[in-house]
């Protein structure tokens, strides 16, 4: 069953906002031990991958959840998934339920969706741009 037409903007702004916040929270967690995370201690600033992985959760999943530069940021979180998947958790098993990469390869394939789609609806880019067209400016062009 397919969702009706007027919904699908929401579903899918809904579904952006709630993974990026997830993987927001995953990268503060790590670079900042808050939010119950950080299992051991916080990568130094810089350090490879652990700091730019962690860089790249917060930054990617805070620009998705936004709306904000939606498609690329997206486009980076994934690729960084399939990075921590393929050469952190593969050497462990051929398998996610083997090798631990089960939330690798969601955001992954999440992230990969989300670029694919845009953000739907209640994207701040998309608010800007309502603003830009009501402007008193544009009347006078």
């Amino acid at each position: 069953m397919e969702a009706h037409p007027k919904l699908q903007g929401a579903i899918l702004g809904l579904f952006r906002i709630v993974v990026g916040l997830l993987f927001a929270c995953h990268g503060a967690a790590t670079l900042f031990g808050v939010l119950g995370g950080g299992h051991g201690p916080s990568p130094t600033i810089g350090q490879w991958p652990g700091w730019w992985a962690a860089l790249i959760q917060l930054a990617g999943g805070a620009l998705v959840m936004l709306g904000v530069g939606t498609r690329p940021a997206a486009v980076l979180c994934s690729g960084s998934m399939a990075y921590a998947y393929f050469v952190h958790h593969q050497p462990d098993g051929l398998f996610p339920l083997q090798n631990g990469g089960e939330l690798a390869a969601l955001f992954c394939w999440t992230f990969l969706l989300v670029a694919a789609l845009g953000p739907g609806r209640w994207a701040l880019t998309e608010l800007f741009a309502l603003r830009r067209s009501s402007s008193p400016l544009d009347a006078s062009r």
